[in-house]
């Protein structure tokens, strides 16, 4: 299976500072590097432009460009004739007055998906306990993607510290977690206010909702069940009307079913919804596909990411059932 996140000379192409990542990759930097300064450590200090197509016969493609890479020349991406991308120079520049504005702290830098997605991650001074010390940090994730048709975004991403789990947020809040930035229009100091206004208001949701999966104790048959919805044996036809036994589920399930005893901070909140959300959480992170890099691709950006959502919103339908 080929990285996600880029290798030159067997280094990923990501730097981070302070305490390691929960991905465990990059190289580590010292804790006062501003975002363009965490790209030029991360190995991202590369332009992109377009160039033109041409058939195996030689002829232009009319209408489409190639997004070509300078280090390289790599191909990232086919693009329209007039579609222009943002150089990664230019997005950390506007990460950087984000950063400066808001009171942030650069904490990970890199590319995933061989160039195409950039990304850099700044801790929030803001964060919660629960349950006697099941702290929660929040983050502002930046993408600068060099894909067709894709913008520069902001969204807000909680991590539980004890675990290190990249927790989701549910559908059923009223507010976005995320602002889509035009970088064509001058930085706004109103957009970073947004955007942290939204950080601490889902911080403060998530407190509830934790709280809550938290005081919901399951018993083990409707936990089995939960987990099997997660991670079904059967397709939903040949499910229908049937209560699925522990010893048949899935082996993701069954992993589940376990790491409800092993996994970091089991001792917070035991036997609570919040800790089976918390198993499937720690699977998708730390265990689930080949590799490490693949893992954070699909976390913040993949299939994990709406595992994990589906995950949250059936254990609140299954702890308001219980």
């Amino acid at each position: 299976m080929s990285h996600e996140i880029e290798e030159v000379n067997g280094v990923a192409q990501m730097a981070y500072a302070g305490e390691t990542p929960w991905h465990g990759l990059g190289v580590e930097v010292g804790d006062d590097l501003m975002p363009n300064q965490m790209m030029e450590a991360a190995g991202l200090d590369w332009t992109v432009e377009k160039q033109t197509l041409v058939t195996s016969e030689g002829h232009p493609i009319p209408e489409k460009k190639g997004l070509v890479r300078s280090s390289d020349n790599k191909v990232l991406d086919i693009v329209g004739k007039d579609w222009n991308p943002v150089q990664n120079i230019e997005a950390f520049s506007f990460f950087d007055d984000f950063v400066k504005e808001g009171g942030m702290q650069m904490h990970t830098a890199g590319s995933l998906k061989g160039g195409q997605i950039v990304f850099a991650l700044a801790k929030v001074d803001d964060s919660f306990e629960l349950f006697g010390g099941d702290k929660i940090d929040s983050y502002l994730l930046f993408t600068n993607p060099h894909r067709f048709g894709q913008s520069i975004d902001v969204r807000f991403t909680p991590i539980r510290v004890v675990c290190n789990n990249t927790l989701s947020l549910s559908l059923n809040q009223t507010s976005e977690n995320a602002v889509k930035l035009n970088h064509k229009k001058a930085f706004d100091a109103d957009a970073v206010k947004q955007m942290m206004g939204i950080a601490s208001f889902k911080l403060n949701s998530y407190k509830e909702m934790a709280e809550f999966l938290g005081s919901k104790r399951y018993a083990k048959d409707d936990v089995v069940q939960y987990f099997d919805e997660i991670f079904p044996t059967y397709s939903n036809k040949e499910r229908e009307g049937s209560i699925v036994q522990a010893h048949e589920l899935s082996n993701p399930a069954k992993r589940c079913m376990e790491l409800l005893e092993t996994q970091p901070g089991s001792n917070f909140a035991r036997n609570s919804y919040w800790q089976a959300f918390n198993a499937v959480t720690y699977f998708t992170d730390h265990e689930r596909g080949n590799n490490a890099d693949s893992r954070i691709q699909s976390a913040w950006y993949g299939q994990s990411k709406g595992l994990k959502l589906n995950a949250l919103e059936k254990a609140i339908e299954f702890a308001e059932a219980a």
